[in-house]
């Protein structure tokens, strides 16, 4: 009876961390953006356990995904390890501030932050910028298969960096929203790159942001470990189906859900609860 009693406890841990892995296969961001949200209106957990608990599952998410990328050479290691140096050393800045602020303006700014990515998503294919070889000053070199980095590359990578790592501790999200643009603006990589490269940052932020929210006893391990199984699982079985589907309708239909989630987020913040 208590072993029963255990499974449908954990199964809506599981089934929301599928959903984030899922998101995070489809899109190779937004797992984060939508795991806080998940466990603070499905769990009713406080934002700052929220936080961290997001983070550790898109973290172990974002590594396996990291591995495959690189196994299949999709990823662009030195790019990913300079803005994961950035984000690494500005995301326990994030957490301590999460530790000092109050509930409700920790809700909003999450809301607008939402509205922001909503914004981003239902405008990326108008904001859409075709460059020319010698226009971006993060150029691959098809003979040597590597980035030719240019001063204006590596500043542009840092400051995604530093971002990333920043909204990482604040709020648990892995940062692939600000990753993926930031590097459709300064280089010619193709989307699956792209995807893959910002994986590997956010796995690598999530070590240092998942580190430092320990040390300050911010992370519920029981409600952790069957989110982050159920992440991991999803993210397995939606590689195959992304490779099928529509980007652009991805893109909107990620766009619409975040709109609802924020949303749900301010009304949160002024009391309203979800059951």
């Amino acid at each position: 009876m208590l072993h029963l009693t255990a499974v449908f406890a954990t199964a809506p841990m599981v089934v929301l961390g599928a959903a984030v892995g899922l998101v995070m296969a489809l899109t190779g961001a937004g797992g984060g953006i939508l795991a806080v949200p998940l466990l603070v209106l499905g769990m009713h957990m406080p934002l700052q356990q929220a936080a961290p608990t997001g983070l550790i599952a898109v973290g172990t998410a974002a590594a396996l995904a990291t591995v495959l990328g690189l196994r299949e050479g999709v990823v662009r290691y030195r790019a990913a390890a300079f803005m994961g140096a950035f984000g690494m050393a500005m995301a326990p800045l994030g957490v301590l501030l999460a530790a000092r602020l109050p509930a409700q303006p920790m809700l909003l700014g999450f809301a607008a932050l939402l509205l922001w990515v909503t914004w981003r998503s239902l405008r990326a294919d108008r904001d859409l910028v075709v460059h020319l070889p010698d226009q971006v000053p993060c150029r691959l070199d098809p003979a040597q298969g590597r980035l030719r980095w240019t001063k204006r590359c590596a500043r542009v990578l840092g400051v995604t960096g530093l971002t990333s790592g920043l909204l990482s501790g604040l709020f648990g999200v892995g940062g692939g929203f600000v990753i993926i643009p930031a590097l459709q603006l300064v280089s010619n990589l193709d989307l699956r790159s792209i995807q893959a490269t910002s994986l590997a940052v956010i796995a690598l932020v999530s070590v240092s942001g998942v580190t430092a929210a320990a040390a300050h006893g911010a992370l519920p391990w029981g409600v952790a470990l069957p989110f982050v199984a159920g992440a991991v699982v999803a993210l397995l079985l939606g590689r195959q189906l992304a490779r099928r589907l529509n980007a652009g309708l991805l893109r909107r239909g990620f766009g619409l859900l975040t709109l609802m989630v924020a949303l749900m987020m301010a009304a949160r913040a002024f009391g309203w609860r979800f059951n």
